[in-house]
């Protein structure tokens, strides 16, 4: 049985951390919101007073946390991680951050007696809840094998994708492609609805045809055609437009640094940003359907009870 230091237990890391703890690992977690350690307590997790405290005997450290800053802030420091896990041990980082903080990642934890992995994830709450996640590993190949070994519990797949760094940026590419596809499928979407055709009839059409998409098939943007959608539940988020802000400001930042042209995803971005301006970040990116339909109405979205 390994002990496994688990820090950040929100949506994503409190449900990946429990099936590790199902499995029969040790994990000892951290948060600084108290409800969420007592959630994970609830699922099998042993409750850490610090980062320090959580790492010190650990066989492998995890962090599941909201942006790079936190990142640093977790690992770096005298009461980081770096500074009081054992030599050797091994770091994963499950969070989408920056491709310049993954690579900060990778050179200070060797420089300071370390292992580390970037090991991003696709698939979202419900993906972490089934424990079907796609991992992207980023790193060196001994210690990629090692982190397929420590993600399989809650891993649908898990893909060794390339050297450190390689990980993150196949995230960031992949969630720009969905944010692109969200988009054809927002106002696919819109168009068929005002052309006056029946939603059903139409989505039928498209999942067969050359219009199918993962999007058009697990959050297609009208209620009542697919069960996955949010559109159902009032647009509760699946992905957050603020998640989806930030996944595609960080690939856009990787589009600029390497000069590769990305127009449709800076579209995607700006409507996420307007959301947010609206103040409706927190409810699902699928809301970007408002911009495509004529009115900004959208079946399913009651601006009065969801702003």
């Amino acid at each position: 049985m390994s002990v496994v230091a688990w820090i950040g237990l929100g949506a994503m890391g409190g449900r990946m951390s429990a099936h590790l703890a199902a499995a029969g690992q040790d994990v000892r977690g951290v948060d600084v919101v108290p409800a969420l350690v007592d959630a994970a307590v609830a699922h099998g997790i042993v409750a850490a007073a610090s980062v320090a405290d959580a790492v010190r005997d650990a066989d492998v450290v995890v962090l599941s946390l909201p942006k790079g800053e936190h990142v640093r802030q977790v690992l770096d420091g005298p009461d980081g991680a770096w500074a009081h896990a054992r030599p050797g041990t091994l770091v994963l980082d499950t969070s989408t951050v920056d491709v310049a903080t993954s690579r900060w990642c990778h050179e200070q934890s060797v420089a300071r007696g370390h292992r580390f992995v970037d090991a991003p994830v696709s698939g979202g709450v419900s993906g972490a809840e089934a424990g079907t996640l796609t991992v992207m590993l980023g790193g060196e190949t001994v210690d990629v094998a090692d982190a397929a070994l420590v993600v399989e519990p809650f891993a649908g797949s898990t893909i060794a994708v390339g050297p450190a760094t390689h990980g993150i940026a196949a995230k960031l590419v992949n969630n720009m492609m969905l944010g692109i596809g969200m988009l054809a499928v927002s106002e696919g979407s819109q168009l068929a609805r005002h052309l006056g055709l029946d939603p059903q009839a139409f989505w039928d059409v498209a999942s067969v045809s050359s219009g199918d998409s993962w999007p058009l098939r697990t959050w297609y943007p009208v209620p009542g055609i697919v069960d996955s959608s949010p559109a159902n539940r009032g647009f509760a988020p699946g992905f957050s437009t603020d998640l989806a802000e930030k996944d595609l400001s960080l690939a856009v930042t990787g589009a600029d640094e390497t000069g590769v042209h990305v127009p449709a995803a800076r579209i995607v971005l700006e409507q996420l940003r307007a959301l947010q301006a609206e103040g409706l970040g927190a409810l699902d990116c699928t809301l970007v359907a408002r911009f495509a339909s004529p009115d900004g109405t959208l079946e399913g979205f009651d601006p009065s009870t969801d702003a």
